[in-house]
């Protein structure tokens, strides 16, 4: 049975239940902790590690970590927003990431926490690796913009249970592909919910372009964390 204890991050006494991921505990105190591969319902992974905070003098995932009593995490500081800030110039360096051509723009998370980081040129040389786009009935998979989340793979199962998207190959040659037998039969509703759970552009529903316009998109309005930071302390019993 869980319990409502306290934690402290960056010196802030924050209040949660026992039983709660550490990114989801921050997030109800109006403390921001950036993420990419964590989405609510679905078990976490710490797939991306954007959300590394130190705790105990460790470095440790906050969506896989679950808050304790006392706990102290240190979120904001000058090593933790440059690793933060590093593995996102990564993600940009070994794909091919052309914002402006691209459907998800405004809506993307990726993009959004570019921006929030005030990132221009990437520290690391581009790799402009050549890959492919994979078509399926209603989806559209562009591998040149996918970053390896493992959300569409842990969230997008058919009535059986089983995922639409897999790995494939290993090494720096994997890569999340579409299962052509199980994709034959998706349904445009679980198409349209494959390409909301993307935090980037790498999956889109076919024949749907800028549904939203320029200037009217979720990030256009507001910088990413914007509607968490500020939150009033508080904790679902």
């Amino acid at each position: 049975m869980s319990e409502v204890i306290k934690f402290i991050i960056d010196g802030k006494e924050c209040i949660g239940q026992s039983d709660q991921y550490l990114l989801e505990a921050a997030a109800n105190n109006g403390v921001y902790i950036p993420a990419l591969c964590n989405y609510p319902g679905i078990k976490p992974k710490g797939s991306c590690r954007v959300c590394t905070v130190r705790i105990n003098g460790k470095l440790i995932t906050a969506c896989t970590t679950k808050i304790t009593d006392n706990m102290v995490v240190e979120n904001k500081s000058d090593e933790l927003e440059d690793m933060r800030k590093s593995i996102l110039e990564l993600m940009f360096a070994e794909g091919n990431h052309f914002c402006a051509a691209c459907e998800k723009s405004g809506n993307c998370e990726l993009q959004a926490l570019s921006y929030r980081y005030r990132i221009t040129v990437p520290r690391f040389p581009y790799l402009y690796p050549v890959r492919p786009i994979e078509v399926n009935k209603y989806l559209l998979k562009e591998q040149n913009r996918c970053i390896l989340c493992k959300r569409c793979i842990r969230a997008i199962k058919n009535e059986q249970g089983k995922s639409i998207f897999a790995f494939k190959d290993r090494g720096y040659k994997v890569s999340i592909t579409i299962d052509t037998e199980l994709a034959a039969e998706i349904s445009e509703e679980l198409a349209q919910k494959a390409m909301d759970i993307c935090p980037v552009g790498a999956i889109i529903k076919k024949r749907i372009g800028f549904a939203v316009p320029i200037g009217m998109r979720k990030f256009d309005k507001a910088e990413i964390g914007k509607d968490i930071e500020g939150k009033t302390q508080g904790v679902v019993l």
